[in-house]
């Protein structure tokens, strides 16, 4: 495995009462892609402002490449580029004048600035917009020029708030193309998402719920955790029998699933058996049932909600 490209050691940030980030620790390996997912209002923003030293920590210690994210912020600004969650370029310039503008302000050796720019273009396929004003730009387009000004400089680390927020499913597959293509260049990157889909797409995760980081492993190891495979109901009328199954003895919770009511439990076998022998819900209609693998949706939903009981220790 890598050195340690980020090292984060009890890092908290405190707005006040709210602890938007409660003591994080963990090390992230160079040439990684990490994803860091949460809910909206998890933390993770305030994390990666952090770690970008724009937002000072309360307490606690972060490093990127064995420099303090604080202490040492001007000097290792030159070894990250950063995407905020929202546009932040310049509208009123062209594409084209916009990497130019980022190439001076990363003072990249001015012989090395047009070759270092028509090579961004060619890698994130806006090559036929280099003359187009950035505010007239569709969101994929946009977002992809924002990673292209934040790679200006070759940075060895490359932040990303939640990239595709918003994005159609052309240009969200466009962006992790994109991100393929850097990992396996050797920029590590380090992505923020909602999107439990997208933890798939990346080499190691982090979960962060209320401030917390719940657990950290690769997609397929928290996969692993879980015990059992998941029982899926088919059940008509399907939306009453979520409410009536949250509710049953034994069940931790449910959710839907492509219409079908997937069920959380620590015993799920002995929960079907039981059922087969006395259905206990006059109400609905048990159609038939199929044990599927856990995916990193229910991966979160076990750890957030302390299903406990269904992960191994």
């Amino acid at each position: 495995m890598s050195a340690p490209i980020i090292v984060l050691d009890e890092l908290r940030k405190c707005y006040g009462e709210l602890v938007a980030a409660d003591r994080l620790s963990m090390s992230i390996p160079a040439g990684e892609i990490f994803g860091f997912l949460g809910a909206n209002g998890a933390g993770k923003t305030t994390t990666m402002r952090m770690l970008c030293g724009l937002t000072k920590p309360t307490s606690g210690h972060g490093s990127i490449a064995g420099h303090d994210i604080w202490n040492e912020r001007n000097s290792i600004r030159a070894k990250f580029g950063y995407v905020a969650q929202k546009f932040s370029l310049y509208p009123d310039l062209t594409v084209l004048e916009n990497l130019r503008f980022f190439a001076g302000a990363y003072r990249v050796p001015v012989g090395e600035r047009e070759s270092r720019i028509s090579r961004l273009l060619r890698q994130t396929d806006i090559e036929g917009k280099r003359n187009a004003k950035a505010g007239s730009l569709s969101g994929g387009m946009k977002q992809l020029l924002a990673v292209a000004c934040a790679l200006i400089h070759d940075p060895l680390l490359l932040f990303l708030d939640e990239p595709t927020s918003g994005l159609d499913p052309v240009h969200r597959q466009q962006m992790w193309d994109l991100l393929y293509d850097l990992s396996h260049a050797g920029t590590t990157i380090f992505v923020t998402t909602h999107y439990m889909d997208e933890a798939e797409r990346c080499t190691e995760v982090g979960f962060i719920h209320k401030g917390k980081l719940l657990v950290k492993d690769s997609p397929h190891d928290l996969k692993e955790k879980f015990k059992n495979k998941l029982l899926e109901l088919q059940v008509d009328p399907v939306m009453p029998a979520l409410v009536q199954l949250r509710a049953a003895a034994g069940v931790l919770g449910v959710s839907l699933r492509s219409g079908r009511a997937r069920v959380y439990a620590a015993e799920p076998e002995e929960l079907l058996d039981q059922w087969k022998k006395n259905w206990p819900f006059a109400e609905l209609k048990l159609l038939g049932h199929r044990w599927v693998d856990p995916d990193m949706e229910d991966v979160f939903k076990a750890y957030s909600q302390g299903y406990n009981e269904m992960l191994r220790s």
